[in-house]
């Protein structure tokens, strides 16, 4: 579980307040163990792959379907947070851009959305997907379904 003493602004009354924790709701099992393996986005060639969920939020499975088009939200541990601008598609001679204009794991906060298809649901929590282009171990934060 993430936990975190930060603070942050409630940007309505210039206050402190708390951070609220985030809680992993399970990992993703990838083909994928480098970065260097991973595609730039999921459509460009990335593996199904299974989304493990915890005992504990299992409950909250139930109503997803095999073939539904679901959001998933990741917390991208291997990004580093410090950067605040990149190349986009790692391009050389792409020019530099804020992170918060691009889809690079490397950022303050490195929270990952993904849009995936359900290809398979198993009885012990775990979620087959499509194309999905994160590293093995990767957690997950939550899962919504995509609105038509």
């Amino acid at each position: 579980m993430l936990t975190t003493s930060d603070l942050k602004w409630d940007l309505r009354t210039c206050n402190k307040v708390e951070m609220e924790t985030i809680k992993f709701i399970g990992k993703i099992q990838s083909s994928l163990e480098d970065i260097k393996d991973c595609p730039l986005q999921e459509f460009e060639g990335g593996p199904q792959a299974t989304l493990v969920i915890e005992e504990e939020y299992r409950e909250a499975m139930k109503g997803l379907r095999k073939g539904t088009r679901i959001l998933l939200f990741t917390w991208l541990d291997k990004g580093d947070r410090a950067v605040l601008t990149t190349r986009p598609r790692n391009n050389p001679d792409a020019a530099l851009t804020g992170v918060f204009a691009t889809r690079s794991p490397d950022r303050p906060n490195p929270i990952g959305l993904h849009e995936v298809e359900i290809v398979e649901i198993r009885g012990n929590g775990e979620i087959r997907v499509s194309n999905l282009e994160v590293l093995n171990g990767t957690p997950l934060i939550d899962i919504k379904p995509v609105l038509q």
